[in-house]
């Protein structure tokens, strides 16, 4: 645990409200003094997010400049939500609301429904999907548990995106995704889905937002009685944020602008849901006037793991990339990230269960380990292993293996073509136990190629193909086995992963993973087809699919083991290789792309006062030419230098070798590589120009405003032969 991350379990609350910014870095302490006017926090992994909003919020209450009750923090869990308010009340901040965007607006409707609407408010239902059941009855489709799933996903899809029945189709299309059936069927049982809600007088939670936002919409006395009592904002992952709650937050701040926004585009890993990063990539454009502070200090994982996330959005494509933040560790150095190869799957999954076994014997707690995985479906190899190894583990986000409805229901199939297989003639043409299992489990949705885009349909074929698999593996183990025998052994298996769900080893996949983190991290499966999934095919899909595994790497304080196989079984063919996403990362291979840094510093950039509701104009730029013999200059160092690299150079080698001592000095107090203050061709550009003032300064490239305001005294008064105080902290 670190400083900046974690508190004792009962901290003592701070006497002050100076004392409350104790304790921050100078980033963290400059997002909680900025109290006025839209601010954007773009923060990294393990950077604190979570302390620098709710020392902000703490901050403004303790010092009255915010009153509790007209503060409104919004975020997108009830765990995240509940950690909040703890945290202020150990701040001295209570009564402040922290809450999810549903239960924040339910409240609202709540109250105001009477007024707006009149009458009781309908009944709210916990889950959809016997709502979409009954809708599919109505409409004579017949959809199995798999499909409820996949049709409800697309109905809350539609919902969060303000999309009506009737435009699902063209909607769905424009938008790239797979439907799980026909779109003309789904958008007819969409809009029989809501005729039902409407007969029987309830709602589910998207209409808790969708109906929150016609009544600010169409009551402007509720919305200036809803503004009047909240009158600050705070929006944390605002990388996941809907349209449909981008919606209703417009309607929250109504003209005014005391909004306060978190997130990290490069941890978008939940588009499926209709979460964009958008609405934070386009903050700064909707309010030019914001201040944004960039989180980049670590203090979670070590430097080698930061290394390893850093390198892996490096070679990142498409706008979220174009605003990655490059992480700087501050903790200290620790082991090597570990790649292990392996000649099939279960030599994978065994081998971590016994390097999680060493781990333990050496006193690593098992809660403070975990081991991540693309989908649910690889758990049950994982789950097997470890319980051969004798390491407790409990799974989170997904359900056990032989827990499963299909893998149930696969195995009630299998156990009567056991015990009647004689009689069916499913199995007239099985030869061999495999073929047996590929025949029975046809019957309950197996196909030999996978179905087309993910959700629940995919997951339930993989969960069948993993039996398909077992028993390949079984037949090749024990030629001669049966049926019977294939039953008896899924019975074993079932009852052998009956481990303790208390203190052990965490199993999850990389979505449900996001917001947590552990000591040891083991990243299984990183190969091509499994990371990135075989179903990500645009460069939007593969892009999203990059960014799942830097929320994997970024999970891991200190130790981090990444491990693919080479085939799937033993004996199998070694087709597969690592992902494409480790190529230049791992020992022995090499980069397929990459990119320069895309500015991902820390710091602070102030918006420019008075400027509201528009963007900057662009200036026009003229060919930038070499000052020395005219020529036209293309190359992005020479025309940082404003001359050819082969034209002779004027440069001040005395000033150039202070202005090197003075960024060192800055780079180690603010904890950042040297060259995200000034890399050293910018340097030199402004030893051969020796500026005068902040007019000729700005006009080097790679002295852009933000940088100015930062350090454009201490420059200048070096290149006027004086030097900076020593105690001047610009941060």
């Amino acid at each position: 645990m670190t400083a900046a991350t974690h508190s004792t379990l009962f901290p003592q609350v701070p006497d002050s409200a100076d004392a409350v910014l104790e304790g921050l870095d100078p980033e963290q302490r400059e997002v909680a003094t900025a109290l006025h006017g839209p601010v954007c926090v773009l923060a990294g992994a393990g950077t604190g997010k979570t302390r620098a909003i709710t020392h902000r919020i703490a901050y403004g209450v303790r010092a009255g400049i915010l009153q509790p009750s007209s503060v409104l923090a919004v975020t997108f869990t009830n765990r995240a939500a509940g950690e909040m308010r703890g945290r202020l009340r150990q701040l001295g901040a209570a009564g402040v609301q922290a809450r999810t965007f549903h239960s924040a607006a339910l409240r609202q409707l709540q109250y105001f429904w009477p007024k707006a609407i009149g009458g009781s408010m309908p009944r709210l239902v916990d889950r959809k999907i016997q709502l979409v059941a009954d809708a599919a009855a109505a409409c004579r489709v017949r959809l199995d548990r798999g499909e409820l799933r996949d049709v409800t996903a697309e109905i809350e899809w539609s919902k969060v995106t303000q999309t009506v029945p009737a435009d699902y189709a063209p909607a769905a299309a424009k938008a790239g995704r797979e439907a799980p059936r026909d779109p003309a069927e789904i958008a007819q049982l969409y809009a029989a889905y809501e005729d039902i809600k409407r007969e029987r007088s309830v709602i589910d939670f998207e209409d808790v937002l969708l109906l929150t936002v016609a009544v600010l919409q169409d009551r402007h006395d509720i919305a200036e009685q809803v503004r009047a009592q909240y009158q600050h904002f705070v929006v944390d992952e605002y990388q996941d944020v809907s349209p449909l709650q981008q919606r209703l937050l417009e309607l929250w701040l109504g003209e005014r602008d005391d909004l306060c926004v978190v997130g990290d585009a490069s941890q978008t890993i939940y588009s499926f849901t209709g979460a964009t990063p958008d609405h934070l990539l386009d903050f700064r454009t909707r309010h030019p006037g914001a201040t944004v502070v960039k989180l980049v200090r670590d203090y979670r994982s070590t430097p080698q793991v930061v290394h390893l996330a850093n390198g892996l959005l490096a070679q990142a494509k498409g706008r979220a990339a174009d605003h990655r933040l490059e992480l700087v560790s501050q903790r200290p150095a620790g082991p090597e990230p570990v790649y292990t190869e392996y000649t099939d799957e279960p030599a994978e999954a065994e081998g971590a269960a016994r390097r999680i076994r060493e781990l333990m014997d050496a006193g690593v707690p098992a809660s403070e380990i975990a081991v991540l995985f693309r989908t649910n479906a690889q758990s049950e190899t994982y789950e097997q292993a470890l319980a051969d190894a004798g390491v407790p583990y409990q799974l989170r986000g997904a359900e056990r293996f032989f827990d499963r409805p299909e893998v149930r229901k696969a195995g009630v199939a299998l156990r009567g073509a056991a015990r009647f297989g004689g009689n069916d003639s499913l199995l007239d043409d099985a030869v061999d136990l495999p073929s047996q299992v590929r025949a029975v489990l046809s019957g309950e949705g197996w196909t030999p190629q996978p179905p087309a885009g993910s959700g629940a349909v995919r997951e339930r074929w993989e969960s069948l193909a993993a039996l398909v698999n077992l028993a390949q593996d079984f037949a090749a183990a024990k030629p001669g086995a049966t049926l019977a025998d294939l039953v008896a052994e899924l019975d074993e298996r079932a009852n052998a992963q009956h481990a303790p769900t208390v203190q052990g080893v965490t199993l999850a996949s990389l979505h449900s993973a996001k917001g947590l983190e552990w000591d040891v991290v083991f990243l299984v499966g990183v190969a091509e087809g499994m990371m990135p999934i075989t179903y990500a095919r645009t460069d939007e899909q593969i892009e999203e699919e990059r960014r799942l595994l830097y929320v994997g790497v970024t999970r891991a304080r200190e130790r981090l083991h990444l491990s693919w196989a080479l085939s799937r079984s033993p004996g199998g063919r070694p087709s597969r290789r690592p992902s494409r996403f480790l190529d230049g990362l791992r020992p022995g291979s090499t980069a397929t792309t990459g990119r320069a840094s895309a500015g991902g510093a820390g710091g602070i950039e102030r918006g420019i006062p008075g400027t509201r509701g528009s963007a900057p104009r662009r200036v026009p730029r003229t060919p930038a030419r070499c000052r020395v013999c005219g020529r036209t200059l293309t190359d992005a160092g020479e025309m940082k230098l404003m001359r050819c690299d082969d034209c002779p150079s004027d440069m001040n080698e005395a000033l150039y070798e202070r202005l090197r001592e003075w960024r060192a000095d800055q780079a180690h107090r603010s904890g950042q590589p040297a060259f995200c203050v000034f890399t050293d061709r910018t340097l030199m550009a402004i030893a051969e120009t020796a500026p005068d003032d902040e007019h000729q300064l700005a006009r080097i490239p790679g002295v852009g405003m933000r940088k100015l305001t930062r350090y454009g005294a201490d420059v200048l008064a070096i290149c006027a032969g004086q030097y900076p105080a020593a105690d001047t902290d610009q941060d």
